[in-house]
């Protein structure tokens, strides 16, 4: 395989490096003054021309090839700079199973990040287990009204709008019962409780209770009863490692934490050097297949596993080389454990790599 740029897309990254030589550091990228200017970072990286590269233009992307997207992710770490925002799963969900009139109401401003959104799908009871979610949502004339738990909701105090799952019909099948709305979060009836993470950070989860909150029944995405089709896009797009770009700041802290090293790289660091270079050549895998117009489904799993693994093995070395003092390195390996839970637990991915690659327990 080839990965060297072409002539356009040296282009594209060397305009990009220029762009970020003078505004990347006017951004922080981490903790809670990273939350508290996450929409200021995506809608500067959009007017300059810099996302939603690979979505339809009818929407306000660009229709690049997805190794745009590669680009962008390798140079903003390279740069130092905030992470891109991460929306590609909910522009999936809603553009794949959205109507028209959905997509083009609420596409546009999810992409250039003048409205802000967040994920209504964990529940306190409900989290790897979603399909026994417990939120309910119940028609009223023209509206559906809400009643429910939602947890760890990243940018909830801030967004906009929510994309909900709800159970809609409470004698069908779990799986069935289920539907998707986009629900407005500035009413009566929604309260904010923001979580405190072990890293420190106060601003990216928290609760959000839906006591008596309504949504137009125009504004359920798909059909009733098809919320668990959207969920499964919605959590396949997320467990891609190609398109959440994380590869490239891994290896990045790796080589970082190597500088540091006075002595002999410890155990610890040389295996993240291991697994994250084995990351970055699967997320190259990934993107040749994608360009090739290869989609892949429970697969998504695997991708999932390997990040788990990778980022964990970085949060344990940068835990083993700068100690616990240091309050980034150890914010880093905090935030780490989260990874083997969020988007679906380790435990989980294994069952489903178990039953539907595998074909163990048919």
């Amino acid at each position: 395989m080839d990965f060297r740029d072409s002539t356009d897309e040296a282009a594209f990254r060397t305009r990009l490096r220029e762009w970020l030589s003078v505004n990347a550091k006017q951004f922080p990228t981490s903790g809670d003054a990273y939350w508290a200017r996450a929409g200021e970072w995506h809608q500067a990286l959009y007017g300059a021309g810099f996302f939603g590269l690979s979505w339809p233009k009818e929407y306000g992307g660009q229709e690049l090839p997805p190794v745009y997207d590669v680009i962008l992710d390798e140079e903003l770490a390279i740069a130092g700079a905030p992470a891109r925002p991460s929306l590609g799963y909910l522009v999936a969900g809603l553009g794949h199973h959205g109507s028209a009139e959905l997509s083009r109401r609420f596409l546009p401003g999810m992409i250039n990040g003048t409205e802000r959104w967040c994920q209504g799908f964990s529940e306190p009871g409900a989290g790897s287990d979603l399909a026994s979610l417990r939120t309910t949502a119940t028609r009223d004339g023209d509206n559906y009204v809400i009643h429910g738990h939602k947890i760890w909701t990243s940018y909830s105090d801030v967004a906009d709008w929510c994309l909900l799952l709800a159970r809609t019909d409470p004698d069908a099948p779990r799986h069935r019962g289920i539907s998707a709305f986009i629900v407005p979060m500035h009413q009566p009836g929604i309260e904010q409780r923001p979580l405190k993470m072990i890293s420190g950070v106060t601003k990216e989860f928290g609760q959000v209770l839906f006591d008596g909150a309504t949504v137009p029944a125009d504004q359920m995405v798909g059909a009733p009863g098809e919320g668990w089709k959207l969920a499964m896009t919605v959590v396949g797009h997320e467990r891609e490692p190609s398109t959440l770009g994380f590869a490239a700041r891994y290896a990045k802290l790796v080589r970082q934490l190597a500088a540091r090293s006075q002595e002999r790289p410890s155990t610890e660091l040389k295996w993240a050097a291991v697994q994250s270079e084995m990351l970055r050549l699967h997320v190259r895998r990934r993107l040749s297949e994608q360009l090739d117009g290869v989609t892949h489904g429970s697969e998504g799993s695997l991708d999932k596993l390997l990040m788990t693994w990778v980022e964990q093995s970085v949060g344990h070395a940068a835990l083993a080389v700068a100690g616990t003092r240091d309050e980034e390195m150890l914010g880093t390996y905090m935030y780490s454990r989260a990874q083997s839970v969020m988007g679906g637990t380790s435990q989980i991915q294994k069952n489903i790599i178990g039953s539907r690659i595998l074909g163990l327990g048919v």
